[in-house]
Formats: C-alpha cells, structure tokens, sequence
C-alpha cells in the first residue's frame, strides 16, 4: 500500500502536546497583562482644552485641593471646578493670557469647559471620596504627586486588586490626624496605625463584593 503521509507527520500529536501548552499560557499571559488597568490605564495623560498646571497651583504656589475640588470632604465625587473658581483669581491674575481663551469665554457665555477626565472608575464600581477622606487617606495615595504635574497623569491603576491591597491593610496610608490629607509630601507607610482621623474608631474597610459594588 502506498505511503499517504510522510512519516515526520507521526511527530505532529507530540509537538502539540508540548506547544499546546505553552501557546494556551504566552496567550493567558498576554490577555492578562497587555489587558490589564496597569498596562491600559496607567500613565493615561489627556490633553485638556485648557492648559491648567497643577504643578504651578498646588505645587508651586500652594493651593490647596479643596480649593478648586471643594465636595471631596462630604460627597462621593470631587467636583471640578467651575469656572467661577478659576476667576476668583483671573480677573486680576493673567487677565490677557490667550491660554485662558476658553476661560473667559465660558465665564461670558456661562457655558462650562468641557474638561477630559483623567481618573475613571467603571460604571459599576462604587466610590466615596469623603469616606476615605476622613478616614484619613490623602489625595496623592491615590493620585501621585499631582503637586509635580503640569499635566496630570493616572499614576495608579485603580482596579480591584489594587484597592482590596489597600482594604486588607489600610494602616500604611492612614495620616495621622494632624496631618492633612492634601499634604503631597506625606509619604506612605509613615501611618503609625488604622485609626479613623479624630474619632479614635478602628477601620474596617469592606473586603466583600457590596461593599463596592451595589
């Protein structure tokens, strides 16, 4: 009888039984990583439709954050500022800057600039802000140093891992209560304990599913 198929053919089921494997996890690990908020997310520095450096307001000439972002100490979201913020300042401050264009044209027209949102949590991900605020988590735990921004970038991944970490043990990002949560200098793992800021109560941060999402 003639030969069909070569005899190299009889290597194929062993070759993959070997590779299988090896393609099915170079696969997974690809999926994983190059999927992954810390490959996605991280560093995500959008272009704004105006220029606002937090380094030369928070940093350099020292704003606090709740100057502009004022309902992070009671409301789930830290407001952006309206333009009303920004021209406390500038009606004396830069009045004839072509950068601040579109700043005084929504102060005339009363129509908000349309700011690009840096850090996005998805829909179905809840976050309150002033809980961990007077918890005494500080800003720059989560968000860097935005004091050393001129643009500001996403510097932490922000996915469930990363804040079930944080959850598991919040002792290392506990402020001190006299230490302000807008401190950008303030560095983690100086917490001293998980105590709440001012009330002395322990802090239990949820570990179960509703406790994020709801």
């Amino acid at each position: 009888m003639a030969v069909i198929f070569p005899r190299w053919t009889n290597l194929i089921p062993l070759g993959l039984a070997v590779a299988g494997p090896v393609v099915l996890g170079t696969v997974v690990f690809a999926v994983w990583y190059w999927n992954s908020p810390s490959f996605l997310e991280v560093g995500y520095s959008p272009a704004q439709p105006v220029p606002f450096s937090h380094k030369l307001h928070a940093g350099d000439l020292g704003l606090d954050c709740r100057y502009c972002h004022n309902t992070v100490e009671r409301g789930a979201a830290a407001a952006v500022p309206p333009t009303a913020t920004c021209m406390n300042c500038h009606t004396k401050v830069q009045t004839e800057s072509p950068k601040l264009a579109k700043i005084r044209e929504s102060w005339e027209t009363g129509k908000a600039v349309e700011w690009v949102r840096v850090h996005m949590l998805p829909d179905y991900a809840f976050f309150n802000h002033s809980v961990h605020v007077a918890a005494g988590i500080g800003c720059s735990s989560c968000h860097g140093r935005v004091d050393q921004m001129a643009v500001v970038s996403q510097v932490e991944p922000l996915s469930m891992s990363w804040c079930l970490d944080c959850h598991r043990n919040p002792a290392p990002h506990v402020r001190p209560a006299n230490v302000a949560v807008t401190d950008m200098a303030w560095e983690v793992g100086s917490g001293t304990a998980a105590k709440a800021r001012g009330d002395g109560r322990d802090l239990v941060p949820p570990e179960h599913c509703s406790g994020c999402h709801r």
